[in-house]
């Protein structure tokens, strides 16, 4: 059972590689997308594992391309800014399932086993759900920390006039 895993926090994705060698997989890191669509021609992996936000990247860009690559294969998006938006553009271009970090090994092989596409789990049962503006925060903080704190690129990404992006960042959700 071989599988790509595209995640660029190398802590977490050695921890991952244990875990799913331990369970038989044979495992490939990537950490962007470049690197991520050349390892998928080259090892032909059966299960596909994405973290969404990588340094300067998504991988929701190359779903699609992977999806050509290797119709058969299992593609599983993991992120720790989980919406219902975002999950559903991953199922419609052509993710199998979309999954919150941190997810406990258990959920993982789960997910992993499972033939029959789409079951989204957006948060971990023992956690609490965020609100909606409490998830935009969390993203637009992330986008914000990827530009190093430059509001006018960070508007830019989030495709939202820079005042907007202000006003929102004043706001801060309650938890």
């Amino acid at each position: 059972m071989k599988l790509l895993l595209v995640e660029d926090d190398n802590a977490f994705a050695n921890t991952l590689i244990r875990r799913l060698n331990k369970n038989g997989y044979d495992c490939v890191h990537t950490d962007n997308n470049s690197d991520a669509l050349l390892a998928c021609r080259k090892h032909l992996p059966d299960y596909i594992l994405l973290d969404m936000k990588l340094a300067q990247e998504t991988t929701l860009n190359i779903i699609k391309p992977l999806r050509q690559l290797r119709p058969q294969s299992r593609i599983i998006l993991l992120t720790g800014f989980a919406s219902i938006a975002t999950a559903v553009d991953a199922i419609k271009l052509g993710a199998d399932d979309y999954l919150s970090k941190p997810v406990d090994s258990q959920t993982l092989l789960a997910v992993l086993s499972n033939t029959k596409p789409t079951a989204i789990h957006l948060t971990p049962e023992n956690e609490p759900t965020l609100s909606a503006e409490q998830v935009e925060w969390q993203h637009i903080q992330q986008v914000l920390k990827a530009n190093q704190g430059n509001i006018s690129a960070t508007a830019r990404q989030l495709s939202m006039h820079r005042r907007t992006l202000q006003r929102k960042l004043q706001k801060r959700p309650q938890h």
